[in-house]
């Protein structure tokens, strides 16, 4: 990507983790080094912002963390090639009978705002987090030992913290300013949030668009981007038409007619962003004794009926790969399991074993996740 606008525009099919791919970077030092950012990046994005994204405490699933990243940081956050990357806590140690988990802090880091960063935010921010009740009952304490150094204490020895804490299933170890956030309250901070992250927030207009620039001062590495300018753009049409006339740099989630119309032209590239989501249907009525789907036979059937690598092709021009668990392969220690073959006739005889040879009302199907 050039870092002015780029004749050469390019958008992928998916959102999952392009943001990151600007924002990962070197040690601290390297930013002195670095160029100042440039040029403006524009995004035509599938969904509409809500404020609640933009406060990691309203955690409210994955998808927000494409926003907390550029805008806060964590103390131990997943980036590229580690799951659980030190960020704002240099190292961490656990106590002999697995009860204390200590954290060193970086020193010397200022939010987006120059109030310091230290402990008190860590704890702070941990408290006021409403992404995980397991993670706040199984905690006992926190505790601050000096100002780059806190403790936190549990009740039990629980191996799963660092999971709960340091990654993506809660938001509970992002940390926002204490005091900023005291001063303004939680409804202002997601009107004007303040982070430590690599961008600083600018605007938002709802519905319409949000808009952040460089934090030239990120621990990390500094961004090269100087603006970047999300639009909320529900139909696809509109983003494959703002791409085409060079409005965008970047649109999501097309839909396949207007992707293959974009895949022939030469000035654009079109890109699959690597999501990981499994996406299935569950068959609820088969804990109804009496209803079809009971029969293990007739959901084999279902599994033999379906023509998963078909789907992918008229839905994702082929980027979505058949798997056969609701488990993402790339989740660590998950078991790979193939998908059932495409294989009409098979299903058609454990229909018929079933006793259901000219098949049955299937009632309601139930796709999980809910993204219709």
């Amino acid at each position: 990507m050039n870092r002015k606008r780029s004749p050469a525009r390019w958008f992928a099919l998916a959102a999952a983790g392009l943001l990151c791919v600007l924002l990962v970077g070197g040690p601290v030092g390297e930013a002195a080094a670095q160029a100042k950012p440039e040029g403006e990046m524009r995004w035509a994005l599938y969904v509409t912002l809500s404020p609640m994204w933009f406060d990691p405490g309203e955690f409210a699933g994955l998808t927000p963390f494409w926003v907390l990243y550029a805008i806060h940081d964590a103390l131990v956050k997943p980036m590229p090639g580690n799951l659980m990357t030190p960020s704002l806590a240099e190292s961490w140690t656990v106590s002999a009978d697995e009860r204390v988990y200590e954290f060193k802090l970086r020193e010397g880091l200022k939010f987006h705002n120059g109030d310091p960063f230290t402990a008190e935010d860590v704890k702070f921010s941990f408290h006021r987090a409403k992404g995980s009740k397991i993670l706040h009952d199984k905690v006992r304490e926190v505790a601050i030992v000096d100002p780059y150094r806190l403790r936190f204490h549990l009740r039990e020895p629980w191996p799963d913290f660092m999971t709960f804490y340091g990654t993506l299933v809660s938001g509970a170890g992002w940390v926002v300013p204490k005091k900023y956030v005291e001063r303004v309250g939680d409804d202002a901070f997601k009107k004007q949030p303040i982070g430590l992250g690599p961008y600083k927030f600018v605007s938002h207009t709802p519905g319409i668009e949000l808009v952040m620039e460089a934090n030239e001062s990120y621990w990390r590495k500094m961004p090269s981007v100087k603006r970047l300018v999300f639009k909320s753009v529900p139909e696809a049409i509109t983003r494959a038409a703002m791409l085409k006339r060079g409005e965008v740099d970047v649109a999501y989630l097309l839909d396949v007619p207007q992707a293959q119309e974009l895949k022939r032209d030469p000035t654009l590239k079109l890109a699959f962003s690597g999501g990981i989501a499994s996406f299935f249907l569950d068959f609820l009525d088969q804990w109804d004794a009496k209803s079809p789907w009971a029969d293990r036979r007739v959901r084999l059937a279902a599994n033999y009926a379906i023509d998963r690598r078909a789907l992918s092709e008229a839905e994702t021009l082929g980027a979505s790969i058949p798997v056969g668990s609701i488990i993402p392969r790339t989740f660590e220690f998950a078991l790979p399991i193939e998908p059932y073959p495409y294989d009409p006739a098979k299903a058609k005889q454990l229909l018929a074993e079933a006793g259901y040879p000219n098949g049955f009302d299937a009632g309601e199907l139930h796709q999980l996740p809910p993204y219709f």
